[in-house]
């Protein structure tokens, strides 16, 4: 098959500049490579195309000659290795760094921001809806008071590491490529310590239990997270530190479950208080409140309290509280409560279809079903 254009092969214009088509290149390098796609033909032969496309695009002389002839005028330098690789391996190396982690192109330090931490906080539906200042322990990595950081022992010093002199990686060529990978005997830091600190193990940090307060807002919602900046693991040789998340459980509570802002309760009522009405009491976070029952209220039926319920934590507007309201069968009877309830049944079967419509409404449904 005869070659595709190289600008094509890049997905680039004939007009780009060294940095289009270096990033063009790391992003099909990325995509093609046969470590990430093993034992595939397909996006093998992507992968040598783009790294042939890049290996002329990336050379000024190539390039010219290819824009003047096409490939017959780079096909003779094709596979020697010479010069204008530089770029190439450059731009390999920070490839293969983003795939296995082996730091990037040349001069890159190893600062490290350090890691966050996350806290699972338990609170109470009260607090949550008030608001509430809490106490917690958390683990934390702090320098070392014996060494101050250094990991050396107390009297010695580190030494530059003679095997990458000091710059903690190691660069490797292996034909066209220039692959870079932390030190083996450093461990990427670029120090040796010849004599470690005892208390630290020469990591120049150890572990302790930090406290630290936490302002729980009124109106936190379960899963929420409040970010602590500089809370987290400590950097890496200066790096900044990394944030610690609280995040928000509510326990389930004994009376009320939370939907968004509004709060939902059950309240149980008598067979009489529901055929004749009366006022009943309703609990909610503020105390107190009084609810009035209308007659006839029906089992399953939903009184809305505005504002008794919690305090959005954006826009400070409060949710409501639902009170559903469940007919309480009586147990236990009494012989009296019995004979009551039997001549009280027969009174309201003399006339169902005005005291029992529901009843009614449904018998007829099943008569049509049927067809009765």
């Amino acid at each position: 098959m005869p070659k595709r254009d190289y600008y094509e092969v890049l997905g680039v214009n004939r007009d780009a500049g060294d940095d289009d088509v270096k990033k063009a290149y790391r992003k099909l390098a990325m995509k093609y490579h046969p470590d990430r796609n093993p034992d595939n033909k397909e996006t093998e032969e992507k992968f040598k195309e783009a790294k042939e496309a890049y290996e002329v695009l990336s050379d000024a002389k190539k390039r010219d000659a290819y824009d003047r002839f096409g490939h017959a005028g780079v096909d003779s330098s094709m596979g020697a290795g010479g010069g204008g690789f530089e770029g190439f391996g450059d731009a390999f190396s920070d490839i293969f760094g983003d795939l296995f982690g082996g730091g990037g192109g040349r001069g890159r330090s190893n600062v490290y921001r350090g890691a966050d931490l996350r806290y699972n906080l338990e609170i109470s539906l009260e607090e949550a809806a008030r608001g509430a200042e809490k106490t917690i322990r958390i683990p934390t990595i702090e320098e070392c008071d014996t060494c101050h950081g250094s990991g050396a022992k107390p009297g010695t010093h580190a030494t530059t590491c003679p095997n990458c002199g000091g710059s903690g990686q190691m660069r490797i060529q292996q034909g066209f490529f220039s692959l870079q990978q932390p030190c083996p005997k450093c461990h990427g830091s670029g120090r040796i310590i010849p004599d470690p600190c005892r208390d630290c193990g020469s990591a120049g940090r150890v572990k302790r239990q930090k406290t630290l307060e936490v302002k729980i807002p009124a109106g936190i919602n379960e899963g929420m997270r409040l970010r602590h900046a500089g809370h987290g693991e400590p950097g890496v040789n200066g790096g900044p530190p990394g944030d610690l998340y609280v995040e928000i459980h509510i326990r389930p509570h004994t009376v009320f479950e939370r939907e968004h802002d509004d709060l939902h309760c059950e309240m149980p009522i008598s067979f009489t208080t529901a055929a004749l009405g009366g006022e009943i009491e309703i609990p909610t976070l503020d105390g107190v409140a009084r609810l009035k029952i209308p007659t006839e209220t029906q089992s399953g039926k939903v009184f809305r309290l505005r504002g008794k319920g919690i305090r959005n934590v954006r826009t400070q507007i409060r949710g409501d509280l639902m009170c559903h309201v469940v007919v309480e069968t009586p147990v236990n009877l009494t012989e009296r409560q019995r004979e009551l309830l039997n001549e009280f049944d027969e009174i309201s079967l003399s006339n169902g279809d005005r005291h029992n419509p529901k009843a009614k409404s449904w018998m007829d449904k099943v008569k049509t079903f049927f067809g009765t």
